[in-house]
Order: structure tokens, then sequence, then C-alpha cells
């Protein structure tokens, strides 16, 4: 969980770490650290030769992490060396910085710039200028622990945390099945995260498996270079059930029919509440008998096994009893027809969180990853306000999901305004339109329609950040048009023309997200380059086009 977040991912490619010392300072500048550090640390990496201390005396303190003041035992070090503290009397700095006790810390700089004498004349603490550091300089050192002291991180939990880090990664990268399968497992209680890492076991082309009463144990187990779905994270389904089906299968042999499984696992720990959980979630799949069929007879079955069982313990088994066995109450299966896609999706997605059989998104999957800028797992991460992420408050962003709730308002002005919640691939986001944006997109404000929002994010509370929605489109007509996609080109005179206005160019693109390509010509060199998907922006429109003219002029821009 320590590099996981979208910032700490960006954070260490940008770092590219060649040692493990690297991953431990990570952990330090960035939870909670001093994420001003961060650029330096990265700038000194690079260029270890050009790291300069305040004074000679910090290079052997500091040199391990490229002259940036990083752990609270370096700030003790550097108390020790210079000001003369003792070992004690350094650890009462350190449980200060921890505890953020700013006015400790400050009365502390008296002893450590000019020392501290004992009742009787005798020096306690030497200070620093008496360890031949200049005041100025002395007061310089003290400024930086000062402000450090207000994250103030330990290397023992950064060590920690890295080693934890190093370990786990090296699991991903050579038992990756057996790492995520474990990992799912361990997170069963949170359906959002589940969502997250089945959608990193397809990144690295992992197959899960759906619940099965014959295959399934109580977590994620790996077959066949494959995840099988647990039975323990399926709604009402409880331990001792799951206990009593992995048992009865290993003593009596894996189940042959919907009726052999209710005859043979025990009536006392299994409830119609809990079969209907394990049907709606797809677990008797395997049986090649429609879900819909057993919906429609499961209660009258587990009755007539509870029934025959009852009769057998009072001893009133007789002759048609025994002419009534699983294979006759098979044979009363309905004909129906299979629920639709739909409804399959939404019986998995209640049981266990998740679509298994697939995710109604599917088919939009490339046309959300050329349209949206971020998704519901980026946009949830800024709640850590500890963390610097790759988004912030008031963010720009598109992004394309289904509406699975939405709830209207009328203002004190007497309009209309709605809370929508946004279900994507990874999650969910609540989003607010006012009155002036609803009005416009009203007719598509509607549960079950796929869309695409464009907002600023609000993160401005302490509640879960949500969007502030300014455009909403349908995105099946957005699919339509994405064959008649237009392309951007910007001319530039020269790679050095290019660099001058790069920054306000990027600022000015991100304004304006969409779903066309832009493409910088450079004059000079006769070449194009193709900026990635999320800098795609909207052709159509013209605040966009206004903005460009302003920074490079209308006859270098055109749209093909």
């Amino acid at each position: 969980f320590q590099f996981e977040s979208s910032g700490m991912r960006a954070f260490l490619s940008e770092l590219k770490p060649s040692e493990f010392e690297n991953l431990s300072a990570a952990n330090a500048l960035y939870r909670p650290g001093p994420m001003g550090q961060i650029p330096v640390y990265i700038k000194n990496k690079l260029a270890p030769d050009r790291v300069t201390y305040l004074h000679p005396k910090l290079e052997p303190i500091l040199n391990v992490t490229y002259g940036c003041m990083v752990y609270q035992e370096q700030v003790m070090q550097i108390v020790r060396d210079i000001g003369g503290f003792t070992m004690g009397r350094s650890d009462l700095l350190r449980r200060a910085m921890g505890k953020k006790k700013m006015d400790v810390m400050l009365k502390e700089r008296q002893n450590f710039i000019y020392g501290k004498k004992e009742e009787n004349g005798e020096p306690e603490i030497a200070g620093a200028v008496k360890n031949g550091v200049d005041e100025k300089t002395a007061n310089e050192i003290y400024d930086l622990m000062v402000e450090f002291a207000k994250y103030a991180f330990p290397k023992a939990h950064s060590v920690a945390y890295a080693a934890l880090a190093y370990e786990t990664a090296w699991l991903k990268t050579y038992y990756p099945v057996e790492f995520m399968a474990a990992l799912i497992s361990s997170i069963m209680g949170s359906t959002g995260t589940v969502s997250l890492y089945i959608r990193e076991c397809k990144r690295l082309g992992i197959e899960i498996l759906p619940p099965d009463i014959n295959e399934s144990m109580g977590k994620f187990t790996v077959e066949n270079k494959k995840i099988r779905f647990g039975l323990a994270a399926v709604k009402n389904v409880g331990t001792n059930v799951i206990q009593d089906i992995v048992k009865t299968r290993e003593n009596k042999g894996k189940f042959t029919s919907f009726a052999d499984f209710c005859t043979k696992v025990d009536p006392v720990v299994l409830n119609k509440r809990q079969i209907e959980s394990l049907i709606k979630c797809g677990a008797f799949d395997f049986l090649k008998v429609r879900r819909s069929q057993l919906m429609a007879i499961y209660e009258r079955t587990i009755d007539s096994v509870v029934a025959q069982k009852k009769r057998n313990i009072e001893g009133q088994f007789s002759l048609f009893d025994s002419l009534e066995t699983e294979a006759d109450i098979a044979d009363e299966l309905p004909e129906l027809p299979e629920y639709n896609e739909k409804a399959l999706l939404s019986m998995e997605k209640e049981m266990v969180g998740v679509y298994l059989s697939g995710h109604p998104l599917s088919e939009y999957e490339n046309i959300l990853e050329k349209y949206a800028t971020t998704n519901s797992n980026e946009i949830s991460e800024i709640r850590d306000a500890n963390e610097e992420t790759v988004l912030y408050d008031g963010s720009r962003v598109v992004i394309g999901g289904i509406i699975i709730k939405k709830q209207n308002k009328i203002t004190k002005n007497n309009n209309m305004m709605a809370f929508i919640t946004l279900e994507d691939l990874y999650g969910t986001v609540e989003g607010i339109i006012f009155p002036k944006i609803y009005d416009n997109c009203k007719d598509i404000l509607y549960e079950d329609n796929i869309v695409l929002v464009e907002g600023a994010i609000d993160a401005s509370e302490e509640e879960t950040p949500k969007l502030i929605i300014n455009k909403v489109t349908e995105l099946k007509k957005e699919h339509e048009k994405q064959t008649k996609q237009n392309k951007l080109y910007i001319k530039v005179t020269d790679t050095e023309n290019y660099k001058n206005i790069k920054k306000e160019l990027f600022h000015c693109i991100c304004k304006h997200k969409g779903g066309d390509c832009v493409i910088i010509y450079n004059e000079k060199d006769k070449a194009n380059m193709v900026l990635p998907n999320k800098y795609r922006v909207n052709t159509e429109d013209k605040i966009l086009f206004k903005d460009l003219k302003e920074l490079v002029g209308e006859k270098n821009i055109a749209v093909i």
C-alpha cells in the first residue's frame, strides 16, 4: 500500500530508484514527509557531485540522502555532532518532533547554538558555536530542523515499509498469480479495492475465475495459473457454510447437480438466503443450468430436501420416498429463458461487489481510454491530505461511466439540480450538477445511462472528493462519432520555440479536454509529434481556438 497511489508511483517513476536507500527515503519524503524536498532530492540524486551543504559537518550525516534532511535520526545526529547534545537529549528532541511540539523545538535553539551550562558552571551542552560553526550557519541549520519537525518521519518506520514494499514487489514480479490471490484475499471486505485489484489482474493478463461450489475455497486461490474467486467474498455466505461445502465435497465427491448439492450439504448450516446468493453470483453455472431456472426452484428444492431428511430422522422412510431422487428434482426445472446480460451482471455486483462475467462498460473501454483523463480510483486518492497526488482540489477532469443513482433537488430559487453517482471500471464517484448545467443535460440524466462527464474536483471538505460537473455527454453518441475524429495540428518553428511555449500550450490544452488528437509539427525538422491520449482536445471548442490563436497565431493552427 505504501507505493500504490498514483502520486507515489509518479514520484518513483521520476526518481528512478537505483538502491534500497532510495525506496526508504521515498517513503519518508512522501508519507507524510517534506514534499518540498522531493524535487531537490531527485535533482541531487541525478547530480550528486553538485550537492552542497550549509557546513562540512553535515556531509557525513546527509550524504546518504543527497543533502536533504529526510529522517528524524538525521536530526538527532546533527544536534549531537554539531550542537553537542547527549544521546538522551537528542531523543527528547526526536520525541518533540514526532509529536509536533514546535515550542520545545524553539526552546532548544538557544542550547543548540550557544550551549548550556550546569548549575556548577560546568558545560552541559557545548553548542554549535563552540564546535566551530558560526552563529549565522547554526541558525540556518536549526531553521531547517524546525521546518523538518512538521513532518518528522523515523527511519526505522521508513526502512520497514520500504522492505515490505520491495518484498511484495519481488513476489508480484516472480509469482504474480499467487501474490494477487493472497492480496485480494486480504481485503475481501472492501469491494472497491477488490474491484481495483481485479482490474490490475486483467492488466497483468491473469484470468479471474468466478465462484464455483466445486472449486472455490473460502479465500481466493490459484488454479492452473488463474485465480479462483473465494466463497468468503460472496454476500450472505458465512464461514460455517463454506467449511461444510469444502468438507462435503472432499468426503463425498464433487457436486453433480443442484439437488445433489442440497442433499449432501448439511441443511442446518445452509439456508435459502445463502443458496440464493450462490446462484446469483454464478457459483452453480458449471452445471450448465440457467440461473433463472435455479432461482425458480431453489426454495422448493430446499424444502423438499429438508422435509426428506426430517422424515428419515423420525423413521418415517417409505418406498415412495426412496423413489424421489435428485434426478427427479432436476427434471422439474422449468423451461425459462435466461436473464438478460444486464440482470446477470447486476446480480453479480449485488453479491460480490464486482462484475464477474463481464462489465456494462466493456464495449466502451477503448473510447474511455481515449476520452477519460482520470478514473474514480485516482479521484478517491485525493482524500489523503498528507499525500501529493496526480490530481488535486480544482483539477479539471473527464470521466466516463454509468449513472447508477440520481437524485433531483429543488434549490431555494425553485430551480432543479441533481446529485448523481457515476460508476466506472474502477469504482464510483459522486457528482453535483447545478441548475444551469442541469437544464442542458436533464434529458440524458437517468439511471443506467452511460455518459462522459466533464468537471472540476471538489476536495475542499473532509468528505470523499466529488465532481462539480459542467458538461454531460451521452457516451453512445461519442461512441458513434469516434470514426469522425479530427486532428489538431499546431505548428512550431523549431524545438526551441516549442520549449518556450510548452508550459502555456499544455495548460491551454488541459482546459479543453476532448477526443481529438493533437499533433505538434516542427517546421524546421519537418517532423510530427503526436501527443498522448490524455492531451486530446475538443476541436469544436471555440474558446480553445481563441486561446491557441493568442499563443501561437492563427496561421499556425489547423484542423484536419
